[in-house]
């Protein structure tokens, strides 16, 4: 049985969202509980959350109008940069930044969320008050200054993380983290939080791709995957032997076609590289040797510009051309899992989806927006599970290079042997205690 929480996380983008969502499951009352967007919250908690979201879409796309757009996006990054890793030194002095942060909750911002959940763990009768888990550093924060009684977990949702995650007196802190990889975990200790307060799990990824703890669904789905990224079989020539034993037999023929998965952020920035990849695979889609999936989230915008151009290129009755989209964030997050499954590569942003590499799937990574995805980028391409986009008008050529070679087959292999999948089943583990 594994121990119920409250789960909390934020409306702010899908990066936060996200990553609670896989622990669904675990969340009491009505689900998954997002701080800037519950029942009944204050007007004033909600314009300061509102206003911090919308300045931070607003300031993404800037990005696109060049050199004033890039540069105010480079002014607003300054404040939440990462400072360097080396020399290895003690960075636990606090932030302007964080400053700020305690100031609103000082005077009570989000003191009526943690007084609220506390009430409704005392309607339970429960005995003792189960952990506050959250994937965003705030509510962790709120809960701790309001003296929240039980255990407060905070899930962290990128390779590398800047000073404002952890408290003002990280030493005096309670917060305990859940580390998605060895970076964050020493990167929380420079910081000053004690050492058994963190906990490398990895990230938390979506059960239903998965599977159970022998990651069937998961090994199953990548030997399809592995047909469709090596057809010359250069890559299973030299390395037969490791997908022998790290996934098993591979089929002969793949369950699909070809699947390029191009995903969109929160904000909605660069969905016009969408468009550019479906031109130039224009042709390898019409004869079906290509699918393409548009990731357009729940921004009706996008969608409705995804569905306006391919409309124009005569390619709407296409089914070798799928937009995932939803109205609201839980069935988005389902029906972006379920096309991930017949996915061969994932070309997005290093956003919190570069974790989704560990399910043996190769990124294709677009232009980053801010610091933290400079990070990420960092991580993938050091760590062989991503590459560099080229330029996406001419992906037809680069990008089958790259598959012939064996590239692409080289990058799922070498992210599923070394990612870590199982941070969804960790994360239960430790806040039942059973670890």
């Amino acid at each position: 049985m594994k121990s119920k929480s409250w789960v909390v996380t934020a409306n702010m983008g899908y990066g936060h969202q996200r990553t609670t969502y896989p622990l669904r499951h675990l969340a009491l009352g009505n689900g998954i509980i997002a701080a800037n967007d519950y029942s009944g919250i204050l007007p004033n908690d909600r314009k300061i959350w509102e206003n911090s979201r919308e300045f931070y879409e607003f300031i993404s796309r800037l990005t696109r109008i060049p050199i004033i757009g890039s540069g105010i996006f480079a002014l607003y990054d300054k404040l939440q940069e990462i400072i360097s890793f080396y020399p290895k030194r003690d960075l636990s002095q606090d932030s302007l930044q964080l400053h700020v942060i305690f100031s609103s909750i000082k005077k009570g911002w989000g003191k009526q969320l943690i007084e609220k959940i506390v009430l409704a763990t005392k309607e339970k009768k429960n005995e003792k008050f189960p952990p506050f888990l959250t994937s965003f550093f705030i509510p962790a924060f709120m809960a701790e200054f309001s003296g929240y009684p039980g255990e407060i977990f905070c899930i962290i949702c990128d390779t590398d993380i800047a000073r404002t995650w952890v408290s003002l007196v990280p030493q005096k802190s309670r917060i305990k983290y859940f580390a998605p990889n060895q970076r964050v975990e020493e990167r929380l200790q420079l910081y000053g939080v004690k050492k058994e307060n963190i906990f490398l799990t990895g990230y938390p990824l979506p059960k239903e791709n998965i599977g159970t703890i022998k990651m069937n669904i998961l090994k199953k789905d990548l030997a399809n995957r592995i047909i469709n990224l090596d057809p010359n079989k250069r890559y299973q020539h030299y390395y037969s032997p490791l997908v022998k034993k790290y996934i098993g037999k591979l089929p002969e023929k793949s369950d699909h076609p070809l699947t390029i998965m191009f995903a969109v952020g929160g904000a909605g920035a660069q969905k016009e590289n969408g468009i550019k990849i479906i031109k130039s695979l224009f042709s390898k889609i019409r004869s079906r040797q290509v699918k393409i999936i548009l990731v357009a989230g729940i921004k009706q915008k996008v969608k409705d510009y995804f569905d306006k151009n391919i409309k124009k290129l005569g390619l709407e009755k296409n089914k070798n051309i799928e937009i995932v989209f939803e109205k609201d964030i839980n069935s988005y997050f389902e029906k972006f899992n379920q096309s991930l499954r017949k996915t061969d590569i994932l070309y997005t942003k290093p956003s919190e989806l570069s974790f989704y590499s560990a399910l043996g799937i190769p990124i294709i990574i677009a232009p980053c927006i801010g610091s933290q995805e400079q990070f990420n980028k960092r991580w993938l391409l050091s760590a062989g599970f991503g590459v560099l986009q080229q330029d996406p008008r001419y992906i037809d050529q680069w990008l089958f290079d790259w598959i012939e070679k064996g590239y692409l087959a080289e990058a799922a292999v070498e992210a599923f042997i070394e990612g870590e999948q199982l941070g969804t089943f960790k994360i239960e583990d430790i806040i039942s205690h059973k670890i």
